[in-house]
């Protein structure tokens, strides 16, 4: 019971998150800072670490010991003219469990879909200023280019996608004795599927997020050491002649891998981490000189503050703190 506990918890706060978010963009009119939705926020200097708050220890520590929730939410941003059939594809193709819809400018929407006791988040449209280049699939180039989701019935599987207008996902057989099809969304994003013996169904054990970059080692640092995932050993999968490098935390796996392709999708999707205290993750990324897309932000009343990271491809590390501050790290006197 614990665990639902934490899903409903954690699925209410960031639905709360993402009103709040929609009714500042609906508001205002002015220069704030904006998210790469283009949600616009206010600045929140007054929550940050001022100069000497924190040790040399304390700065160059990871971000494992504030990231608190089961996993990590990923988001798919594509054209909002395939609004509908991403919602089919996603909800009734892929069967996870949908969410109320957030319209978050005039022209975005987010539709939220869960996958175990994280989320899925489709958001219509795609910002000026970021890359959107998915051609030649995972082995494209570099960014977010595979979801990896899992199931335990095939049959079942290749009746939604065909009870939703698609074509059954063709299946190959996994030297681990699984089964594996690769197929795409609307968008042209590449979806992995595997049967696994006795996984839950709609996904709900989790979330792989693959993503091609264009230097392995200082890729890995980032989710190793400033991330703080849980470096996994590397793996090969035969069935796509890739080399993975994954980092866990929960029920999310971030697998990267060096794609063939040179292509570049920074804006695709991107990761969000659900943390205790967002100001601890800017200054540690401030003290790494870390790119930053969005600095430190809040919306005032509801309990929202967030920063939102490049990783060294582009791709959008967003920490965001929900709810009243339950910090890790004290403060030095």
């Amino acid at each position: 019971m614990g665990d639902r506990n934490v899903k409903i918890t954690t699925t209410l706060a960031l639905g709360a998150a993402a009103i709040a978010l929609a009714s500042c963009a609906a508001n205002a009119q002015d220069s704030r800072l904006t998210t790469p939705e283009g949600a616009l926020m206010d600045s929140a200097d007054d929550v940050a670490y001022a100069p000497g708050e924190l040790t040399a220890d304390q700065l160059s520590a990871s971000n494992a010991d504030i990231n608190y929730s089961p996993g990590m939410n990923v988001f798919r941003r594509f054209p909002g003219e395939l609004t509908e059939e991403m919602v089919n594809f996603y909800v009734n193709a892929l069967a996870l469990d949908s969410l109320s819809p957030i319209q978050l400018t005039q022209s975005q929407q987010m539709i939220l879909t869960e996958a175990g006791s994280m989320q899925i988040k489709l958001s219509a449209g795609q910002p000026e200023g970021r890359e959107y280049d998915l051609s030649g699939g995972y082995e494209g180039g570099t960014g977010i280019r595979l979801f990896v989701l899992s199931y335990p019935d095939e049959e079942v599987v290749k009746q939604r996608f065909e009870d939703a207008g698609f074509g059954a996902p063709e299946f190959t057989d996994r030297a681990d004795g699984t089964r594996q099809a690769l197929v795409k969304d609307p968008g042209g994003f590449d979806i992995v599927i595997r049967i696994v013996p006795g996984a839950q169904d709609n996904s709900d054990d989790g979330i792989g997020v693959g993503v091609g970059v264009s230097d392995l080692a200082e890729s890995r640092a980032f989710y190793r050491e400033f991330v703080g995932l849980e470096e996994l050993p590397a793996v090969t999968d035969p069935v796509m002649g890739t080399t993975f490098y994954p980092y866990r935390h929960g029920e999310t796996t971030i697998m990267l891998y060096e794609p063939v392709g040179d292509g570049v999708d920074n804006g695709s999707s991107g990761i969000q981490y659900v943390v205790s205290d967002a100001p601890l993750a800017a200054a540690r990324g401030d003290h790494r000189n870390l790119e930053v897309q969005t600095p430190l932000n809040k919306l005032r009343g509801f309990d929202l503050i967030t920063v939102w990271f490049s990783d060294p491809d582009g791709v959008t590390n967003y920490f965001a703190q929900v709810g009243p501050a339950t910090p890790e790290i004290t403060r030095q006197d």
